[in-house]
């Protein structure tokens, strides 16, 4: 049994970066990628988390993977392409790409954190999969991004397209609501958990005073997405 007070050793900014070949120069901004607010909060040595880098791996990350699909499927459509890329950089998406890379291992937690389950938390691995790409940018620039990410692009888009996973089950669920005449859905929201940094919200979908379906996720966003599958799979629908 682990002693609360002790988190068990993690994968050090050097390995991580060693088992994905990452071509890191200055391993403090991988190691600053890899720091939660929370363990900032109980390690007053660390100076800085991973927030702003994660603000800007977002943005490295909707660009590129434009860029990387206009040229993968050249004869895609300008709102095929746009469906591709939200799906790719969609929470539960680079959450899943964390998880392939192993990048819950390395993550700088509070205890809080790491015993509330935070390496498996889609919001957070999502987080840091964003800052890790921010980090990469800035220490070796773009083309080591590109290097990294087309793999798991490549994996992942091929998946999304055989199982039509572009479709947004919200549009869907509505199409079928006005099919039948009823009331435009609501999507509300029964509670929200946790700390202010990892919410989890539960969402019920409903027509005419009736629930359909109820879904959760770290945003709102996530959460009524996930109702609306919930509604759709319950009509034999999706």
């Amino acid at each position: 049994m682990v002693h609360r007070d002790l988190i068990p050793d993690i994968e050090t900014p050097a390995q991580l970066a060693k088992r994905l070949s990452l071509p890191f120069k200055d391993i403090l901004l991988l190691s600053r990628a890899l720091t939660h607010r929370s363990y900032l909060n109980e390690h007053p040595e660390a100076l800085e988390d991973n927030e702003r880098l994660e603000f800007l791996g977002d943005a490295v990350l909707d660009f590129m993977v434009g860029a990387w699909l206009y040229n993968r499927y050249p004869e895609m459509p300008e709102g095929d392409l746009t469906r591709m890329r939200s799906a790719l950089v969609y929470t539960e998406q680079l959450a899943e790409f964390a998880r392939m890379i192993g990048l819950g291992s390395a993550l700088r937690l509070g205890k809080g954190e790491f015993y509330g389950g935070g390496r498996e938390r889609s919001a957070l691995l999502c987080d840091t999969f964003e800052a890790m790409i921010g980090a990469l940018y800035l220490d070796s620039g773009i083309e080591a991004v590109i290097e990294f990410i087309s793999p798991l692009l490549e994996e992942s888009s091929e998946d999304i397209l055989l199982n039509h996973k572009t479709e947004d089950p919200k549009s869907s669920f509505q199409e079928w609501v006005q099919a039948q005449g009823f009331a435009t859905p609501l999507y509300v929201t029964k509670k929200a958990t946790g700390p202010d940094h990892s919410k989890t919200f539960d969402v019920d979908v409903t027509v005419n005073g009736k629930i359909y379906g109820s879904g959760s996720g770290p945003s709102k966003q996530a959460a009524t997405k996930s109702a609306a599958m919930d509604a759709l799979k319950k009509l034999s629908l999706e």
